[in-house]
């Protein structure tokens, strides 16, 4: 939601003309200044967060790590080499930054092995991703299949069930989009949807409840006797680290779309969802499919330590490919390319 202005001035519109350089980063700290409760209100609507001062810092971190994420889409076209030298002799944050990417690109090298050979091998891999709502889920998901053949690697992220899944059996919606031979399937929020919002919000009965949890343990058990590797990703944050992305959400446009209303009913109900959570936890965690924990309120981290984890899950191994040489182009010569219209052509803009 965008903070309304006042009008300025003739005065402070010629001093605001010189100033291109108010960043996004400034606009939205400012607004989550703004927007941060005072006096009583503070104490009762939020946990103590310390000064102001700080808030806004950590907002300028959260929003840089967004730019992050456009530099890492970036990389797309230009070489690792590139970009790593960019940050050579640097310290501090930016130091920090580039010791980030470079174990993020060696990572994704290793992804791509993995790709190879669980595509090789005709192996079965389900990974769920489940938590609190901003906490750094599609983030991960992301890096993951960033350099993966779709093909191999898919993303699975189910709306809520309509009229006719209702009536279903509740696990009936997700086994179509369970992996055949030589796939990996990546659940951004999974059947456990059940044991967390909707156990939450009113959304299942007492028995739907209980009845998924007499029936999760042996479904999973059916997957991995099938052949499926399952493996289960909590990504745990703070109370104090959610108010902060949430405050960055409500005041960035570009990640507005990311909160619904249900996003910030959850955040009301944070302590409803830390029971459903522990006791998810401790009636699904069984040795066929145990849960892991990351802990994530440092989002690089997290990414970081989870494909790190997630790789060594598996016995893989790098799969040796002949050389690829590119064929010669035939010509004919009797081809002819005929000219387009200058109407169907885009205009170029930039």
């Amino acid at each position: 939601m965008r903070t309304p202005t006042k009008k300025a001035g003739p005065a402070k519109a010629a001093k605001t003309t010189n100033a291109p350089q108010t960043t996004r980063t400034q606009r939205n700290a400012a607004a989550a200044k703004r927007a941060a409760p005072t006096g009583k209100a503070a104490r009762s609507t939020k946990p103590d967060l310390g000064d102001y001062a700080d808030l806004v810092k950590r907002i300028e971190r959260d929003l840089i790590d967004g730019l992050d994420e456009e530099l890492e889409l970036e990389i797309e076209d230009r070489t690792e080499r590139d970009v790593l030298a960019e940050g050579e002799g640097a310290d501090g944050e930016r130091a920090t930054r580039v010791t980030y990417f470079r174990e993020l690109f060696r990572l994704q090298r290793e992804l791509v092995k993995l790709q190879d050979w669980v595509a090789t091998e005709g192996r079965k891999v389900v990974i769920l991703f489940e938590g609190r709502d901003a906490a750094g889920k599609g983030g991960v998901i992301k890096r993951i299949t960033q350099r993966l053949n779709p093909r191999v690697c898919r993303v699975v992220a189910l709306p809520a069930p309509n009229d006719r899944e209702r009536t279903q059996w509740y696990f009936q919606r997700y086994v179509p989009h369970l992996p055949a031979a030589g796939e990996m399937v990546l659940f951004d929020r999974s059947w456990y949807n059940r044991a967390g919002v909707e156990r939450v919000m009113g959304f299942c009965s007492d028995e739907d409840y209980e009845e998924f949890f007499r029936t999760v343990p042996e479904f999973e058990r059916m997957l991995v006797r099938s052949g499926i590797s399952v493996i289960k990703y909590w990504f745990s944050i703070s109370d104090d680290e959610q108010h902060l992305r949430f405050l960055s959400r409500i005041h960035d446009p570009l990640k507005q779309w990311k909160l619904s209303p249900m996003d910030l009913e959850s955040r009301r109900r944070w302590e409803a969802y830390t029971k459903a959570k522990e006791t998810m936890l401790e009636r699904t965690h069984i040795p066929e499919a145990p849960w892991w924990v990351v802990q994530a309120v440092d989002k690089k981290k997290a990414r970081l330590n989870c494909i790190a984890h997630l790789l060594s899950q598996f016995d893989y191994r790098e799969v040796e490919h002949p050389p690829v040489h590119l064929p010669e182009r035939v010509r004919n010569p009797d081809y002819l390319r005929h000219p387009v219209p200058e109407s169907m052509f885009v205009p170029e803009l930039y």
